[in-house]
């Protein structure tokens, strides 16, 4: 299997701006660990081996602990290894990732309100659809983990 496409020659000036997007996430408030979390856990569930490489790697070397990255799949299940405001976050990043399927329950967004102001939620939405379009890059265009490249 081959790279279809390299996105970054084919159409530089786009990637530029989904970059600056990163960059504008990169300079909120917003924990990188937390946003590299919620990388993690969206590209796991849309199945993207480019990005679950890039932010496993990340998280690693950012210090979080093999453990809660491992278990990130299963978060819910993972009783107080994850923080309450983790557990809202990742649940509001597993329900928009998966709209289509749900909506955005009250409930979720309720969650989530306890632990982020409104700018925060926006800046999540934000990292969210970012996150999900570099998933659909990567996995349409067949992106390879750095891992598989290096072989």
């Amino acid at each position: 299997m081959s790279e279809r496409i390299n996105f970054h020659q084919a159409a530089p000036a786009g990637m530029k701006a989904l970059s600056s997007v990163y960059g504008y996430l990169s300079q909120t408030d917003m924990p990188l660990t937390l946003l590299e979390l919620l990388f993690l856990r969206i590209s796991q569930i849309n199945g993207c081996a480019y990005c679950i490489d890039m932010h496993t790697k990340a998280l690693n070397k950012a210090g979080m602990s093999w453990d809660k990255i491992v278990l990130t799949p299963v978060w819910h299940e993972s009783g107080t290894l994850f923080s309450e405001k983790e557990k809202a976050a990742l649940q509001w990043a597993e329900c928009l990732t998966l709209i289509a399927q749900n909506g955005a329950p009250d409930a979720y967004y309720t969650a989530l309100r306890e632990h982020f102001c409104e700018k925060e939620v926006v800046d999540l939405n934000i990292a969210i659809g970012l996150m999900n379009t570099y998933n659909r890059m990567a996995i349409s265009l067949k992106k390879l983990p750095a891992c598989v490249n290096a072989s």
